[in-house]
C-alpha cells in the first residue's frame, strides 16, 4: 500500500524572510483576481492600470513589431548601458530643455537600467547616511524603498487638496534647512495627483538643490503627459533648470516605459552628473548586472528625434482628449477633483461624499469589481515607511482613476462607475 503525502501547511514560515506587501496597483490586481478578472480580459475595464495603451495610436508611429538580433547582443552588456543608447538619451534631453545652455549632458551623463524601479533600487543603494524628504501622495513604490536601505532616514512632508496637492518652494525650503534634508524624492508629474512642479517653482527647487546641497530625485516618467483643460501643454523637466550639469545635485529618473509607451521592454535611465552616475553604475554591478542589450539598440531608433516628437505629440492629444472625458465623467457621478491635474495619465477623485460603502477608496474598489471595472484606493499612495504613522490614513476618501486604457474601454468602465453611483444613491 503506497502511503499518500503529506499535505504541505497552510503557512509555511520562513524566518529567513521577511514578510513585503505588494505595492498599491498589485494589491488591486490581486483582489480583482479574486473576483474573476485576469490580465486582458476583453468585458473587464481597467481603470487601475498603471501602464498606458500599447497599441497603434492615430498619429503615432507605427508600433515595433520585429526585433533582429546580431550576435555579439547575445553577450553581456555594459552595467551603465550601451554607448549608443546613453549618447540619444543624453541627445534627447539636450534638444528639448537644454538648447541654449553652455552645458550639455553627454553619455557620461546617462546610466540605463532594466527599468525604472531598478533605477530606483540603484538610487537608493547608492545614497549615503542621509535625512530624505518624501511627499504623500506620491508613487506607492517608493514606500519599501524607504526602509530597504537603512542609511536613509525618511522625513514626510505631506501635500494636502486644499493646497492643489503643492508645497511652495519657501515652505520647502524652510523644511530643508530646519530637519537638514540631504535629498528629495518626487514624481513630477506626480503619480497619483497629476500635480505638476513647473516654470519658476521649478527653477526655486533647482535652486534649494544647489544652494542647500540638497540632491533633487525627480521621478519623471510621466514629463510628456502635460496638459490641462484638454490642452497640451510642453512637457516637463528639471533639466531645463540645470545649470551646470556635472555640478547641480539633480538626478532625472524616466524611461521609456510611459511616454513612449513600451512598458514591457523595461528600459529606464538616471541623468545626473557623472559622479554620481559611476556610483549608480557601481551599484548596479551587484544589484542587477545591467540592461539587455538587444532591447537597448530598439531604444535607440524609439529615441531617433522626428520619431520621437511624432510619438510624443500624438500620445499627449489623446491622453488630453481622455483626460478632460474622464473628468467630466467623475464629477457628473458627484465626484471632486482637487486641485488643477496638469500631467499622468491619472485623476486622484475625492469620493468621500459618496453614499456607502463607495464613501472609502477599498470600499469603492470592491463595489467597483462588481462592475467590472478596476480603481485603486487612494491610502495606497500614502507612503508610510515601517507604518511610522498609526493613524487612519487622510487619503482614504480618495481612489485614483486610470485614463490609461484605450478610450473605449475607458468609456465603458466610466459608464459602469456611473450607473453604479446612481444605483447606490438611489438606495441610500
Amino acid at each position: 500500500m503506497t502511503t499518500a503525502p503529506s499535505a504541505p501547511p497552510a503557512s509555511p514560515s520562513f524566518p529567513a524572510f521577511r514578510p513585503l506587501p505588494f505595492m498599491g496597483v498589485i494589491r488591486v490586481n490581486n483582489e480583482a483576481m479574486k473576483n474573476g478578472w485576469k490580465m486582458g480580459a476583453p468585458d473587464w475595464a481597467n481603470l487601475g492600470q498603471g501602464q498606458p495603451e500599447i497599441g497603434e495610436l492615430e498619429g503615432a508611429p507605427a508600433r515595433f513589431d520585429e526585433l533582429e538580433i546580431d550576435t555579439p547582443d547575445h553577450g553581456y552588456g555594459p552595467v551603465e548601458g550601451i554607448p549608443e543608447l546613453r549618447e540619444a538619451v543624453a541627445a534627447h534631453y539636450n534638444r528639448l530643455y537644454r538648447k541654449n545652455h553652455p552645458s550639455q549632458y553627454t553619455a557620461a551623463n546617462v546610466m540605463i537600467a532594466p527599468g525604472g524601479r531598478a533605477a530606483l533600487t540603484r538610487i537608493g543603494a547608492s545614497l549615503s547616511d542621509l535625512t530624505l524628504g518624501y511627499f504623500t501622495p506620491d508613487y506607492t513604490a517608493y514606500e519599501d524603498l524607504l526602509v530597504t536601505f537603512s542609511r536613509i532616514r525618511p522625513t514626510w512632508i505631506e501635500l494636502r487638496p486644499e493646497k492643489n496637492w503643492r508645497i511652495g518652494h519657501e515652505e520647502l525650503d524652510a523644511r530643508v534647512v530646519k530637519e537638514k534634508i540631504g535629498a528629495l524624492l518626487i514624481s513630477n508629474p506626480c503619480n497619483p495627483t497629476g500635480a505638476v512642479v513647473s516654470g519658476r517653482e521649478l527653477a526655486a527647487w533647482t535652486e534649494i538643490a544647489r544652494t542647500r546641497n540638497c540632491t533633487l530625485l525627480m521621478d519623471e516618467f510621466y514629463s510628456h503627459y502635460s496638459f490641462a483643460d484638454g490642452r497640451v501643454r510642453p512637457s516637463i523637466s528639471a533639466a531645463q533648470c540645470v545649470r551646470e550639469v556635472n555640478t547641480d545635485p539633480v538626478v532625472i529618473i524616466d524611461g521609456l516605459t510611459k511616454c513612449f509607451r513600451y512598458p514591457g521592454w523595461r528600459v529606464g535611465w538616471v541623468v545626473a552628473p557623472v559622479p554620481i552616475i559611476n556610483a549608480l553604475t557601481a551599484a548596479g554591478s551587484f544589484l542587477d548586472g545591467g540592461p539587455s542589450r538587444p532591447i537597448q539598440r530598439a531604444a535607440v531608433m524609439v529615441l531617433e528625434p522626428a520619431r520621437a516628437d511624432q510619438e510624443t505629440k500624438a500620445t499627449a492629444v489623446e491622453f488630453a482628449l481622455k483626460q478632460h472625458l474622464t473628468i467630466t465623467a467623475l464629477r457628473g457621478m458627484g465626484i471632486e477633483v482637487p486641485g488643477k491635474p496638469e500631467g499622468t495619465f491619472y485623476v486622484f477623485g475625492d469620493i468621500s461624499k459618496l453614499p456607502e460603502p463607495l464613501n472609502t477608496g477599498e470600499g469603492f474598489m470592491y463595489a467597483a469589481f462588481k462592475h467590472k471595472v478596476l480603481t485603486v484606493p487612494g491610502e495606497y499612495f500614502d507612503v508610510n515607511p515601517n507604518r511610522s504613522r498609526p493613524a487612519p490614513s487622510p487619503l482614504r476618501g480618495f481612489v485614483r482613476f486610470s485614463f490609461g486604457p484605450p478610450r473605449k474601454v475607458l468609456e465603458a468602465g466610466l459608464g459602469r462607475l456611473a450607473e453604479m453611483v446612481a444605483k447606490y444613491r438611489k438606495n441610500a
